[in-house]
């Protein structure tokens, strides 16, 4: 297995000189709502009760994009921040102790970053009548976030009696609850369509992806550099079955995979990584450059599924802006960016 590694420093605190600061929704398709019935509602707080008619055309399927650029970037191309499963853009805005995350740390690293609420998460919205979300949405509860996200041991979680060495700050592990959003399991194709309709606008960028997200980002780097640059997997939560796709696109994008800490308490998570090493393998056997940071290896330890959100998680995202910056060094990239 590669690793990537190289001199990782902090960026600099001073103050951002901002171009703009901006959001807009992408993606999406019409949909009627018809034969629903016609129900009473009061709309406001100490308004009056009045019928509302569902029936009509709607767009559903659209995702939510948050933008900073700067006045000066350094970075050729947009960099984009996509989420995991049940979570939404704020994962890569402040952390739940109130630290900055890494939308601020790649600001100053000097990228344009753009944070994304994909279809059914955030500012997203979502669409209640049937049709168009598939069954029914879960939600993690607590103890399920404890566990999965490998903070600690699952009868550790009445306690908070979390792993030894544990990175993420458990103190504010409430403060991550409140970030959950419900998911609808099987609506991956909107997400897909709407992943594609951003890059669309903004390709070729650079992504930075977070577990379910990694899945996505997966497919839109099949598509090839004109699509994705260079592609960031955090902790991905699997990967397709490598004889099922075609990879050869996907083997001119240079990839970095991400792995925290705590997998020999975790069945699902190694069965998850080896999903993802079978990928990546098949991916260098056609010719593609899939580079891995696997941090307990390299002598950093501690971290969760949540690396962004780490009390460490400054230092390793300086390790993921140095492997960007050195393949935009080495000429990696296909195209000019497209500009907004």
């Amino acid at each position: 297995m590669n690793s990537a590694s190289g001199p990782a420093a902090v960026p600099s605190t001073d103050p951002l000189s901002i171009a703009a600061i901006g959001g807009f929704h992408v993606g999406g398709r019409a949909y009627r709502v018809a034969g629903a019935p016609t129900r009473i509602a009061v709309f406001a707080p100490g308004g009056p009760a009045r019928p509302f008619d569902p029936n009509g055309d709607y767009v559903v399927g659209q995702m939510y994009v948050q933008y900073v650029r700067l006045a000066r970037p350094r970075a050729p191309l947009p960099l984009l921040l996509w989420h995991g499963g049940g979570m939404t853009g704020v994962t890569w805005e402040d952390t739940p102790d109130g630290r900055p995350g890494w939308q601020d740390f790649f600001l100053r690293a000097g990228h344009d970053v753009y944070v994304c609420d994909a279809a059914e998460r955030g500012r997203a919205a979502w669409f209640p009548y049937p049709g168009v979300m598939p069954g029914e949405p879960v939600l993690r509860p607590l103890q399920e976030m404890w566990e999965t996200f490998r903070i600690g041991p699952a009868a550790g979680f009445a306690d908070r009696r979390p792993f030894a060495g544990q990175q993420f700050p458990v103190a504010a592990f409430d403060g991550l609850a409140r970030q959950v959003v419900p998911r609808w399991p099987g609506n991956e194709a909107a997400t897909i369509a709407a992943y594609d309709a951003l890059l669309d606008r903004l390709g070729p960028a650079d992504v930075i992806a977070h577990s379910q997200g990694c899945g996505f980002a997966l497919g839109a780097a099949r598509g090839g550099p004109g699509r994705i640059a260079r592609l960031v997997l955090l902790e991905p939560s699997g990967a397709p079955d490598p004889a099922t796709v075609d990879l050869s696109a996907a083997a001119r994008v240079p990839h970095l995979a991400v792995w925290g800490d705590f997998f020999a308490a975790h069945r699902l998570w190694r069965e998850y990584r080896a999903a993802f090493e079978r990928y990546a393998q098949a991916l260098r056997a056609a010719g593609g450059q899939v580079d891995v940071l696997d941090l307990p290896a390299m002598g950093i330890h501690g971290n969760s599924h949540l690396p962004m959100m780490d009390r460490n998680g400054d230092a390793v995202a300086a390790l993921v802006a140095d492997w960007l910056a050195r393949h935009r060094a080495a000429g990696r990239l296909a195209n000019p960016p497209t500009p907004l």
